[in-house]
């Protein structure tokens, strides 16, 4: 005789676990080897990576998609990638009512982000998520708040903070962490982001500003696709691979890479739990609808330190980090005299949890979680704020809220298109 989850809790006066327990434990017969189970909203590209479609540290049971083709050619990848059949659809609310889902990966366009992680973590849910995190820091600010109230665990989907080498900057962030916590630079710190650091964001990633409504193809529910974000006549440069050059959807170059970029800075300056304090921007005026590049982004915190995006290859000979003592430039080369040796005496950083199924079994929050990886999207969509302004402002930390600006206030705090709301 086989029981419901709510059964289960009820004869086992267990109530509270309903929120700290995997289905993995309390469904055994829908997880062989005792595996963790997980499905994939969204089949696009980066749905196809490592670390979603061909992650092995689970088994995926299901996936979802608003575009039929995408649909079909999810199941036959999986088939192939060794988890046999799976369940397709293409409506998140249906895949987040199986109970016998633990994780869900979020490989869908941005504007789904904080939504589907709010409603996975209602749903009982574990969240790894693409970056941005989120489109708007509103919705981050409610992420955190949902993983938070339901006891989930949350990973965003960049690493660099903890392993793997850091683009192309020649070194992992490890020994620059460690030459930042010696204090052998001083303090404030200034780092400069941008090509000639290491970094290329793809600042040149633009959208087409002269679209004209085409038909929709008949596998694709558009209108779902669309969810939370404002109706525009479908076009094939709106979605799928293009959707980053448009603002409802993404932010261009800064909010398809600058997570990546500017999460690593974050940890290495130890602002995991504040944000800028002011915001700069030098670009041209933007078009209201498709994103366009800008020339200088400049974030300064409370205490001095600053982070600069090089947008134009003005600061290309410019050192990554620079301080009142010293100067960094990628491959480790420094002011400091005989640094690689120092390196090697310095004490190690903190320890991070960089085992994201660990983190779920064990209820151990990850090393970039709702909470950092919600300062560092800031980061991002601060910058967009910005740029869509074609100004800076200033911005609360703490409240999280632009200061005395009500047009920066109705870029971080967007409504969504009804039904959907946060």
């Amino acid at each position: 005789m086989s029981y419901s989850r709510r059964d289960f809790l009820k004869r086992t006066g267990a109530v509270a676990l309903f929120n700290i327990v995997p289905s993995f434990l309390l469904h055994g017969e829908t997880a062989p080897s005792n595996q963790l189970t997980r499905a994939l909203v969204g089949f696009g590209g980066i749905a196809h990576s490592a670390a979603h479609l061909g992650f092995k540290g689970s088994r995926l049971i299901a996936l979802c998609d608003p575009d039929a083709e995408r649909v079909k050619n999810g199941i036959v990848a999986a088939e192939k990638n060794g988890f046999g059949k799976i369940i397709g659809c293409k409506d998140i609310r249906e895949l987040l009512a199986n109970k016998d889902v633990d994780v869900i990966h979020i490989c869908t366009p941005p504007h789904w982000h904080g939504l589907i992680s709010k409603m996975a973590a209602e749903a009982g849910k574990d969240v790894w998520c693409e970056k941005p995190m989120t489109r708007t820091v509103g919705e981050g600010r409610r992420v955190m708040e949902a993983i938070r109230a339901n006891k989930r665990m949350f990973r965003l989907n960049t690493w660099f903070r903890f392993q793997g080498g850091f683009y192309g900057f020649g070194t992992e962030v490890k020994p620059i962490k460690k030459v930042v916590e010696s204090g052998v630079l001083g303090w404030p710190l200034k780092a400069v982001v941008g090509k000639g650091q290491g970094f290329d964001i793809k600042f040149f990633w633009s959208g087409k500003t002269n679209l004209t409504p085409q038909p929709v193809p008949p596998t694709f529910d558009y209108d779902l696709w669309l969810g939370p974000a404002p109706y525009k006549p479908y076009n094939p440069q709106r979605v799928h691979s293009v959707f980053r050059g448009y603002w409802d959807y993404d932010g261009g170059g800064l909010g398809d890479m600058g997570q990546h970029y500017l999460d690593p800075v974050q940890y290495l300056l130890d602002k995991d739990d504040t944000s800028p304090v002011k915001i700069d921007v030098d670009c041209d005026p933007q078009h209201p609808d498709a994103v366009g590049s800008f020339r200088r982004i400049v974030y300064t915190y409370e205490d001095g330190c600053q982070i600069i995006l090089d947008g134009d290859d003005s600061l290309a000979d410019a050192p990554y980090l620079e301080g009142p003592k010293g100067k960094l430039w990628k491959g480790l080369r420094s002011t400091i005299p005989n640094l690689a040796e120092l390196i090697k005496e310095m004490p190690e950083p903190a320890r991070q949890q960089t085992d994201f199924m660990d983190s779920v079994r064990r209820r151990r929050t990850f090393a970039l979680n709702e909470m950092n990886g919600f300062r560092s999207c800031t980061i991002v969509n601060l910058g967009i704020v910005a740029m869509r302004l074609g100004r800076g402002f200033r911005f609360d930390p703490v409240t999280l809220h632009a200061v005395d600006d009500p047009a920066a206030e109705r870029f971080l705090y967007q409504p969504m298109r009804k039904p959907w709301t946060m």
